[in-house]
């Protein structure tokens, strides 16, 4: 792209895509002039050779159904199909499925005979009859070590024959694994194809909801507000929307559709309600529901599918204002599907829908200009339209920026960002289901089932799964029915597989969880206490802007562990905890006290009763139980009787400095001068 015009287009694209920034920071996007390329429209550019630039970017209405796209996926057990199966079916799975079933069963019922008894099955169809599916089961049980040892090689050769094998969830698996090892050019091209299976997911129309997994927790406590949201239809206030809705209220039939299109707050999706409720809806004047059906009938999605009515739907949510309405139109008037292929038609839709700032339509006509649609070929603008589609949040423009890096057409080349992009789509894919049934579970109780799923999903590379799965492990402990390598866990090996949860969420953002794995090697909790990881692992979380960690520095500072003995920089690391937040006042103040006794009276007893209360803290803790709850506030106690300490000796400074001042003071009157 020449220099001349990318001033035209160059935006930093911030991509919010944790619903907690807290615990894991926002994926932020910037795209400087470097990575802007010079681009000569010809026929000389990769995108001809390449082929995957040969697919339907449009996105399509051909969705194959999740069992399909998804294969050995455990869909069967926890959404069984409503209507029974024909006799005629596949059964060679049906073993698969019973073995499966019991090592969920086992999970949740803590049944190590019965978990034995499964995994030897699964390890039969695996090696004995190279079933993918069983592979891929047996390498998630090599690498959490599940009745059989731990071991990440075997983990590793399982997940990577059950991906060739057609085995999607192995293939997450493996790209996650690839790309902790910074091997982007592997993990590229498996996230590449995972991410265009979810691409092709999305809707015609308007944007797909995001439905992030659940963050079950918000650091040390339960997350009772998001995880009131996901109880679907036992949800308070999903009961009085629906009878809002059966009581004629429009805009709840509208809401009612939608929540069981997508299966939202916890609902399971149906696309038979979905219809009725819409229809109601429309019945009643709401327009919103217009561009659903016209998704629905353009889908089949619970009715046959027919472009015609898709498109008299999509026409009249476009009467009434629904600018997105007009990527639906386009899309068909390229396909031809319904109506004759006429892509002057198809670009002016997109227009409307662009010039109405919807992002779709920015997204189709770069489409069309990379591709060459309708209109002549201009990378330039291609990127253009892309980059405003992302920043908008257009999920299909993050693939096709990720795809740009990925070939070097439009962009430099960029690997691991192009790494990035691609696994945020492709985790957007139907594998990400097993987070609606680790919620569910957990919401029932079956804390077993729940971790189960949960390790399954963060073994895909799933960060927030991750993190639920390292926080079940450590507030339950033994409800958890985690199952080690010869039974339920053992206490070493429930805090080492919480370790390990907890560190490659840190490596994915996780503040909180960095913190939690320096206070496991700054307390030896769950392994050998070492402060030089401790300090490495709040180094990590300090990067991330974490006041905590900072104040968790300054004090390994003040005390040299781990970290040089400096007064100086604590103070420095003190003081930043302040400033990223004010509630760290209180403790900061203390630690500032204890600094200052520490630099005054570095050689006096009162530095050695400082440095001997942690010790002294276990003697007393029964007696103040009620009242100190966590080991770290042994460091508040110390810091309390600093400033105590602080204030006692300041005082009795400046009354020896009066006494001073009085002692030389002369023997006169000071009369004050006249005004």
């Amino acid at each position: 792209m020449s220099r001349s015009s990318c001033h035209l287009f160059l935006f930093l694209l911030l991509f919010s895509l944790f619903p907690f920034p807290l615990l894991a920071r926002p994926f932020v996007l910037v795209l400087s002039q470097d990575d802007l390329k010079d681009v000569q429209n010809d026929d000389a550019s990769p995108l001809d050779s390449d082929s995957s630039w040969d697919d339907d970017d449009f996105g399509g209405t051909h969705v194959k159904p999740d069992d399909e796209l998804d294969p050995g996926s455990w869909r069967r057990l926890f959404e069984p199909p409503t209507t029974l199966l024909s006799p005629s079916h596949d059964t060679s799975l049906d073993s698969y499925y019973a073995a499966v079933h019991k090592i969920i069963s086992a999970s949740n019922n803590g049944d190590s005979r019965l978990m034995e008894e499964a995994a030897a099955e699964i390890e039969n169809a695996a090696n004995t009859d190279g079933d993918p599916h069983a592979r891929s089961v047996l390498g998630f049980l090599y690498g959490m070590g599940m009745m059989r040892e731990r071991n990440k090689a075997k983990a590793f050769l399982n997940h990577y024959f059950a991906a060739e094998g057609g085995n999607a969830q192995s293939k997450m698996a493996l790209a996650y694994t690839y790309s902790r090892q910074d091997m982007h050019e592997k993990a590229v091209k498996l996230y590449a194809e995972l991410a265009e299976i979810a691409v092709n997911s999305f809707l015609i129309s308007k944007d797909s909801p995001v439905i992030e997994p659940i963050r079950i927790h918000n650091g040390a406590e339960e997350n009772k507000e998001a995880l009131k949201k996901s109880r679907g239809e036992d949800d308070e206030d999903f009961q009085i929307l629906e009878y809002q809705a059966q009581k004629g209220n429009a805009g709840a039939m509208y809401k009612m559709g939608l929540f069981y299109y997508f299966g939202l707050r916890g609902l399971r999706r149906d696309h038979t309600k979905a219809l009725m409720w819409f229809l109601k809806a429309v019945d009643k004047g709401e327009p919103r529901s217009l561009e659903l059906l016209g998704e629905i009938y353009a889908r089949g999605a619970g009715v046959e599918r027919n472009y015609t009515k898709a498109l008299e739907w999509l026409s009249l949510a476009s009467e009434h204002g629904l600018y997105s309405a007009y990527n639906g139109m386009g899309y068909l008037h390229v396909k031809g599907y319904g109506v004759e292929k006429n892509y002057t038609k198809a670009k002016e839709y997109f227009d409307k829908a662009a010039d109405n700032e919807d992002a779709g339509g920015h997204y189709n006509l770069g489409v069309m200009y990379l591709k060459g649609i309708g209109v002549k070929r201009d990378v330039k603008i291609a990127c253009k339209c892309f980059i405003v589609a992302a920043n908008a949040g257009q999920p299909k423009a993050f693939y096709q920026l990720a795809k740009m890096f990925h070939t070097g057409v439009g962009l430099k080349k960029n690997l691991p960002m192009a790494t990035a992009l691609y696994k945020l789509v492709a985790e957007r894919g139907p594998w990400s289901s097993l987070s609606r049934w680790a919620l569910e579970s957990y919401l029932k109780g079956d804390m077993g089932k729940a971790f189960l799923l949960y390790s399954r999903m963060a073994e895909l590379g799933y960060e927030i799964a991750q993190s639920n799965a390292a926080w079940i492990l450590d507030k339950y402990g033994e409800r958890s029915m985690c199952m080690g390598e010869s039974g339920v866990c053992t206490d070493a090996e429930r805090h080492q597989r919480a370790h390990s949860l907890w560190w490659q969420a840190s490596e994915q953002g996780n503040e909180h969880a960095a913190l939690l794995i320096g206070d496991a090697y700054y307390y030896g909790r769950g392994t050998v206490r070492d402060y030089d990881r401790a300090a490495e692992a709040y180094m990590h979380a300090k990067s991330q802007s974490n006041a905590q960690a900072m104040f968790n520095l300054g004090y390994m500072h003040e005390h040299g562990q781990g970290l040089p003995f400096d007064l100086h920089l604590a103070k420095r690391y003190y003081d930043q905890a302040l400033e990223l937040d004010p509630a760290a006042k209180l403790p900061v103040t203390l630690a500032l006290a204890s600094l200052w006794v520490r630099k005054n009276y570095a050689d006096s007893f009162l530095v050695d009763i400082i440095d001997s209360l942690p010790e002294v803290y276990p003697r007393v803790e029964e007696w103040v139980e009620n009242v100190i709850m966590e080991e770290g506030n042994a460091t508040i106690l110390t810091l309390f009787v600093c400033l105590l300490t602080v204030l006692y000796l300041r005082e009795r400074q400046r009354r020896h400095a009066i006494a001073a001042a009085g002692a030389h003071e002369p023997n006169e009157h000071v009369v004050p001068a006249a005004r």
